[in-house]
C-alpha cells in the first residue's frame, strides 16, 4: 500500500486518518506526543513535533511516501510544503505558505493584487505606538497564528499597548498585526485548488462571542445567502487565492459582508479549515468527500468532486458552559443529532480561544 504521511494527530485529523486509511494509504502520523486519538489510530505514529520540518523529512524520504497533508493548522501547513516541495510531491510553493500563514505578508500580497482586504500595520516590541494614527475601532492580532488566538478589538487607545504585547507573545515571530476593523457578517469558504484550478465547495456561516476576541460558539452550512452573492463572494475569493499563490491544496477563506454586500477578505487560508468545516461539514451539506478530495490532491490525483451523499443543512455547535451541555444532551434525544466530535468538560469556564473549548457536536439544521 502506498506511504501517506500526516501532519497532527489531535481529533481535527481523526477524519483525515480514517478516512485515508479508508482509501488504501497507509498513514505515518507525526505530532508531539500527548496520547492524542491520532496516536491510536495510525498505523505508524512517530513522537516528532510538527515543528521539526528536516527531522519529519528525513524520515519522509525513509518511508518513500506518496503524499503529505494535514487538516485546520496553518503551523502544521508549513511542514506539510516544506517536505512536499523537497520531495517533488504536489503542495504549494513556499512563497505562497509564507503568505498564507503570516497575516502581514498575506496583507502585502491583496494589497499589491487589489483584492478587498483591510488595511493593517505591522508593530513589533521597537515599534513607537504613540506614534501611530490609527481610526478605531481597530483589530489586534500576532501576524502568524489561527484559531482566535490573540485577538482583540479596541474602540480606543486606552488598551492598545496590553493588546499589543499580548498578540505578540502568541505568536511565533512575536510582531502583531494592527490592522482596521472590518464590518459586517461574518462567513467563510471552503474550496479545494488542483494544479491551480480552484473549486469552490461551500460558504460558511459563522457564529462568533463577539468582540472582544471573536471566538467562534458554531457554523451553519449552506450559508443563508442568494446566488447573486455567492457568486460575487466565488468571484473575489478565486482572485485572492491566486494572489496568495495557492495551486495545490484545500482552502479556507474567512470574509466579511457589509449590508451593502461589500466584502473583505479577513484571511485565507491554503488547507482545509477547522472546526469540522471541512472535515465533515462540507460533506453533510454538498454530498461531496472533500476529505477524500484534499488526500487526492496531495497524492497528485485529481480530486473527485462528485455529489456521493444527500446534502442536508448543518450546523456545529460548541460547548462552553454546562448550560450548552445540557441544551446537547436533549438534542442527542431528537433524530436532529449527527454527531459528538469532541468532549472535553473540564474546560467549562475556562475557553479563552478555539483551542480550548469544551467540544463541539453536529446537528441538522
Amino acid at each position: 500500500m502506498a506511504n501517506l504521511a500526516i501532519i497532527g494527530a489531535s481529533y481535527l485529523q481523526l477524519p483525515l486518518i480514517e478516512k485515508a486509511k479508508e482509501m488504501g494509504y497507509t498513514t505515518h502520523v507525526f505530532a508531539w506526543a500527548a496520547n492524542d486519538v491520532g496516536e491510536q489510530a495510525a498505523d505508524y505514529f512517530y513522537p516528532i513535533s510538527i515543528v521539526e520540518k528536516d527531522t519529519i523529512l528525513e524520515k519522509c524520504k525513509e518511508i518513500g511516501i506518496c503524499g503529505i497533508c494535514s487538516i485546520a493548522s496553518d503551523l502544521a501547513a508549513i511542514t506539510v510544503n516544506y517536505v512536499a516541495n523537497a520531495l517533488g510531491l504536489p503542495g504549494n510553493s513556499m512563497e505562497c505558505t509564507y503568505k498564507s500563514t503570516n497575516k502581514h505578508l498575506m496583507r502585502l500580497a491583496f494589497e499589491q493584487n487589489g483584492d478587498p482586504s483591510p488595511k493593517s500595520i505591522m508593530v513589533d516590541e521597537n515599534t513607537d505606538l504613540s506614534s501611530l494614527k490609527l481610526t478605531y475601532p481597530v483589530i489586534v492580532k500576532p501576524t502568524d497564528r489561527s484559531g482566535s488566538r490573540g485577538i482583540y478589538k479596541l474602540d480606543t487607545d486606552e488598551d492598545l499597548q496590553n493588546a499589543v504585547k499580548s498578540a505578540m507573545s502568541e505568536g511565533f515571530d512575536k510582531k502583531a498585526l494592527i490592522e482596521e476593523f472590518a464590518e459586517g457578517q461574518e462567513y467563510s469558504v471552503e474550496g479545494i485548488s488542483y494544479h491551480g484550478q480552484h473549486h469552490i465547495l461551500a460558504m460558511t456561516l459563522k457564529y462568533t462571542t463577539g468582540a472582544p476576541h471573536f471566538i467562534e460558539t458554531g457554523h451553519l452550512q449552506p450559508a443563508p445567502v442568494d446566488s447573486d452573492t455567492y457568486e460575487k463572494v466565488k468571484k473575489v475569493v478565486v482572485h485572492a487565492l491566486d494572489s496568495l499563490g495557492i495551486t495545490d491544496s484545500a482552502s479556507h477563506s474567512e470574509i466579511k459582508i457589509d449590508e451593502n454586500g461589500n466584502i473583505k477578505i479577513i484571511e485565507i487560508g491554503g488547507r482545509m479549515g477547522g472546526d469540522c468545516i471541512g472535515s465533515d461539514l462540507v460533506k453533510y451539506s454538498t454530498g461531496i468527500d472533500f476529505v477524500r478530495a484534499t488526500i487526492q490532491v496531495a497524492c497528485g490525483i485529481s480530486p473527485d468532486l462528485s455529489v456521493v451523499s444527500a446534502p442536508m443543512p448543518v450546523k456545529v455547535r460548541f460547548l462552553f458552559t454546562q448550560e450548552d451541555i445540557d441544551e446537547m444532551e436533549k438534542i442527542k434525544k431528537t433524530d436532529a443529532f449527527l454527531k459528538l466530535v469532541s468532549y472535553f468538560p473540564n474546560n467549562i469556564g475556562t475557553t479563552t480561544d478555539s483551542s480550548n473549548r469544551a467540544g463541539c457536536y453536529i446537528v441538522r439544521a
